[in-house]
């Protein structure tokens, strides 16, 4: 969830405060009637355009289709924008989906109005929210606030987050839970079957069904505010001290399955950050990468959700990070698989990369003949190389402007392209890796970030020696002991993170390179350029 730098003074609310949402509708019929009247209403446009298009020259026909994905893509905004819980969910998820038939100007304009699911969602009525409050802390807010702020200071898909002041005088920030989202969840879920056939329009490279069981276990995890909470007070231990990275303190005794109360930190947001000058943006973007590489390499820890929105530039230079609904440990062997398919790449050694994608359950055994190692090396360079190999980089958002002038390959070279990308599949447990790959490269190109990040991957990957300055920052001995904060990570997991069920959803998450191939910094976005599809 975003949670932003500024806040309303602890006041009542005011005429000019921002619009609350409607009561979500929990009940099974109202919302499966939303989410039916969408299918069906699309559907039936959908194949009215498909039956035009068959008398239609081809560049008109190309046009109908891109006007009707945009306006299906559109009323599923407005749609699952209103309802929150999983449905809005399914919207956020689309976000990160390559669109089939559009310009890619297109594209990225469909792809920020999804993402808007999940950065301007109207607040929820305190007063609902003050009864569920009531019943998590078992008596009255006065029994655990001596302030509570009524206007919500931000607000997502699940929840909403105020600024209030603890009966001891701490300063905090409250997350709490929106009223019957749990119980709506259940229906979206099952509704979310019946949005597959659109979802599958706007990408048929998606394995629809694959992406509704990662959207079950997911909601799931996002709804336990309490686990949520032991994700962060492990990580905070882990970054106590820390010289240029801040987790905020849990109030544990105070949080519950649907209310979560952190240490309130106060600084500046994303968007400020990107106004700032160079060597600000580059030393915060460095700060960002290392703290996702190095949980990821060095702790074996996977955060899945590097959205810009759960960053915090403090006052004393550090950044502050929000955000611990999403968390996998990850295991040793697979790292070193990770590890492996990075140095391949850096040495620009196809066989051994082939053999590296085989030994990581990327490349099924039965698929490989099928795969030519140059051009697997090829998609590789496509993926990682930003990090994986060493050499200065500026990302820019210029470069996916570039990237598209380039020639585009004709019907019969996409058609045996595609032929061996769907040879590769991603193992379940890679997901979030992926994913947390792709965000973090997005992140750094809005912020026009530079430096030699395959240098300063390499310190994670292959314990290569520091390569700047924050690299040779000192490091308090509880942050530097990799072996005792693995260890503590592993007995954190093992006692607190439930039993998660093997997901079957599979994707190819890349970040399109800009022009000049692997000289050239990564575009500012991340695409998935293979379906989600079935593992074996």
């Amino acid at each position: 969830m975003e949670m932003s730098h500024r806040y309303a003074r602890s006041v009542s609310v005011q005429p000019d405060d921002p619009p609350e949402a409607g009561k979500l509708p929990t009940g099974r019929i109202a919302r499966t009637a939303r989410v039916g009247g969408l299918v069906t209403g699309q559907g039936l446009r959908w194949a009215g355009m498909r039956t035009a298009n068959r008398v239609r020259t081809p560049e008109r026909a190309a046009a109908a289709q891109s006007a009707r994905t945009a306006a299906l893509v559109g009323e599923l905004v407005n749609q699952l924008g209103q309802m929150r819980g999983a449905a809005m969910k399914v919207g956020q998820m689309i976000s990160m989906v390559e669109f089939d038939g559009l310009p890619e100007d297109e594209q990225d304009e469909l792809r920020r109005s999804l993402a808007a699911l999940r950065d301007n969602v109207p607040p929820v009525a305190f007063s609902d929210l003050e009864k569920l409050m009531r019943q998590e802390f078992g008596g009255p807010l006065g029994s655990v606030f001596s302030h509570f702020d009524q206007r919500a200071f931000a607000a997502a898909s699940i929840g909403q987050v105020h600024r209030a002041t603890t009966v001891d005088g701490d300063e905090v920030a409250v997350k709490i839970q929106y009223p019957g989202v749990a119980e709506a969840v259940d229906t979206d879920l099952r509704n979310a079957t019946l949005l597959l056939p659109l979802v599958k329009r706007l990408a048929p490279g998606l394995d629809a069904k694959a992406l509704a069981t990662e959207m079950r276990e997911r909601i799931a995890e996002e709804l336990d505010y309490e686990l949520e909470a032991q994700n962060q007070r492990a990580i905070e231990r882990l970054m106590r001290g820390h010289p240029f990275v801040r987790v905020p303190r849990v109030h544990t005794d105070l949080s519950t399955r649907r209310v979560l109360v952190s240490e309130y930190v106060e600084g500046e947001r994303f968007e400020e950050v990107r106004r700032a000058g160079e060597p600000e943006r580059d030393r915060y973007g460095e700060i960002v990468f290392r703290l996702y590489f190095g949980l990821l390499y060095r702790d074996r820890i996977a955060l899945g959700d590097p959205h810009p929105g759960n960053y915090l530039l403090c006052p004393d230079g550090r950044v502050c990070f929000l955000d611990f609904g999403l968390v996998r440990r990850v295991d040793a062997n697979r790292l070193a698989a990770e590890r492996a398919i990075a140095l391949a790449v850096r040495e620009e050694d196809p066989t051994a990369l082939k053999g590296a994608l085989l030994a990581g359950g990327y490349l099924p055994a039965d698929r490989a003949e099928a795969v030519d190692a140059d051009f697997a090396l090829n998609l590789m360079r496509l993926a990682i190389s930003w990090y994986a190999v060493p050499g200065g980089r500026r990302f820019s958002p210029e470069d996916a402007g570039r990237g598209r002038e380039r020639e585009r390959p004709d019907a019969e070279q996409r058609a045996a392209m595609r032929l061996q990308v769907n040879q590769f599949t991603l193992p379940p447990e890679t997901i979030l890796i992926r994913r947390m790959h792709g965000i973090v490269a997005v992140v750094l190109a809005q912020l026009r970030a530079g430096a030699d990040w395959g240098a300063i991957a390499a310190e994670y990957l292959h314990e290569e020696p520091p390569a700047t300055e924050l690299g040779q920052a000192p490091i308090p001995e509880s942050c530097q002991d990799s072996a005792s904060r693995t260890d503590d990570t592993d007995a954190w997991f093992t006692a607190f993170a439930p039993a998660r069920k093997p997901r079957i959803v599979v994707a190819v998450m890349l970040v399109r390179n800009g022009a000049g191939g692997d000289t050239a910094a990564p575009a500012a976005r991340g695409v998935l350029i293979a379906g989600l599809k079935r593992p074996g």
